[in-house]
């Protein structure tokens, strides 16, 4: 259950902690999709931070085994229990199918009340609602960045 908050990104917003392994989860898939090597995310100093392959087998910046994902958009942690959803139309849902945030296609991230809490540019850029820096993501779709670093 996404009941408590657990970390706050800066201090605009706070991310509760069953929504960032949602989101990592979501944006892993995406990246799954994008070819046979497993792609990197990076941190604002260009720190790995995690690894996706071809399969879908999701692994953190230690290459160990973090979740698993579905083609139907269903998201999966490690031991296969479903951990959340990614609609097509960019709501993102916890395991309970709530709404917990929603992906612009401009690259404006909304949580579940629609306020601004980031932006992803499509240089892959991904900054906090003050427009810090906070990550980079080169070759994943400016929405998946956003789910990896909004709302894991």
């Amino acid at each position: 259950m996404l009941s408590s908050i657990s970390g706050c990104l800066g201090s605009d917003f706070c991310i509760e902690e069953g929504m960032r392994k949602v989101v990592c989860f979501i944006l892993l898939l995406t990246l799954s999709a994008l070819g046979a090597r497993a792609q990197q995310v990076q941190d604002a100093l260009y720190r790995v931070v995690a690894h996706i392959k071809s399969d879908g087998t999701i692994q953190d910046d230690s290459y160990r085994v973090i979740g698993h994902i579905k083609s139907d958009g269903t998201i999966q942690d490690a031991s296969y229990r479903v951990v959340g959803h990614l609609k097509k139309d960019g709501t993102v849902q916890d395991a309970g199918y709530r709404v917990v945030g929603h992906i612009k296609s401009d690259g404006v991230i909304q949580d579940a009340s629609y306020r601004v809490i980031g932006h992803v540019k499509k240089d892959g850029t991904v900054q906090d609602a003050s427009y810090r820096v906070i990550g980079h993501v080169k070759g994943v779709p400016m929405e998946w960045a956003a789910l990896y670093f909004f709302f894991r």
